[in-house]
């Protein structure tokens, strides 16, 4: 009799260990969701690409979609070229952001959705807990799932980062749908030992030809980047240090 105790108390805490390493639906749903891809049931109307979140559905849908979806709770993405990002403001309603590196883009601050690919690997005193990505300090994560990955990875119970929806933070009323999802151009480039991130506004370079000209003739006089410039470098060579996460 108490061997058998002792065997149920082990089989539920063994399922109380996956329960709390278990993605939510609408978490795993975000991360694997394939967003600005044309809505199979509106392929045929203008703007018909899935740039909403459905957080109580766990899909993606697009604005022709959404009168069905009126109810439910709504989450924007929006995209740096080919990679998706939320805004800050929206997705730390939803869970812990701490430590995942945010970028601000057009006066918002975004964090991307899934990590990026890398063309080469590069040494850093402070790269990213799962990818190696180089990061700025303080933070540990270059996105959403590199952070989620991670904590599983560690055994943690996700259940500490989560944070319970408040539908009235995800309104229909509250989606911005004026086109303006796609939010900038992202190029990486190289400074002999640092890297730069350089982040330009696409919306206003198409605007304004002629201030373009003028910007081109400023950045050989003074050698300056057009929008908002990320040094991601000025740090020691050597091997990734990897504090331990709290």
């Amino acid at each position: 009799m108490v061997r058998e105790g002792q065997e149920e108390e082990e089989e539920e805490e063994m399922i109380m260990t996956v329960a709390a390493t278990t993605k939510p639906a609408w978490l795993e749903g975000l991360i694997a969701e394939t967003f600005f891809s044309s809505c199979g049931i509106h392929e045929s109307r203008r703007k018909s690409e899935k740039n909403v979140f459905c957080l109580l559905c766990c899909l993606s849908v697009c604005p022709h979609c959404l009168p069905s979806h009126r109810s439910h709770p709504l989450l924007q993405v929006r995209r740096y070229v080919y990679h998706n990002v939320v805004r800050l403001s929206d997705l730390e309603k939803l869970i812990d952001c701490s430590y995942v590196q945010p970028y601000t883009i057009n006066g918002a601050k975004v964090i991307f959705i899934n990590q990026r690919p890398q063309s080469r690997a590069k040494v850093s005193s402070n790269g990213c807990f799962t990818c190696d990505r180089i990061l700025q300090e303080p933070f540990h994560f270059c996105s959403l799932s590199c952070k989620v990955d991670y904590l599983i990875y560690q055994g943690d119970d996700l259940s500490r980062i989560l944070y319970r929806i408040d539908e009235s933070d995800f309104t229909f009323a509250s989606l911005r749908m004026d086109g303006h999802d796609q939010f900038g151009e992202i190029s990486t480039m190289v400074d002999d030992a640092d890297d730069i991130m350089v982040i330009s506004d696409q919306s206003e370079q198409g605007n304004n030809s002629n201030k373009k000209e003028k910007k081109k003739k400023k950045k050989k006089e003074s050698n300056y980047f057009p929008g908002m410039v990320l040094s991601l470098g000025s740090r020691r060579k050597g091997a990734p240090h990897r504090a331990p996460f709290s």
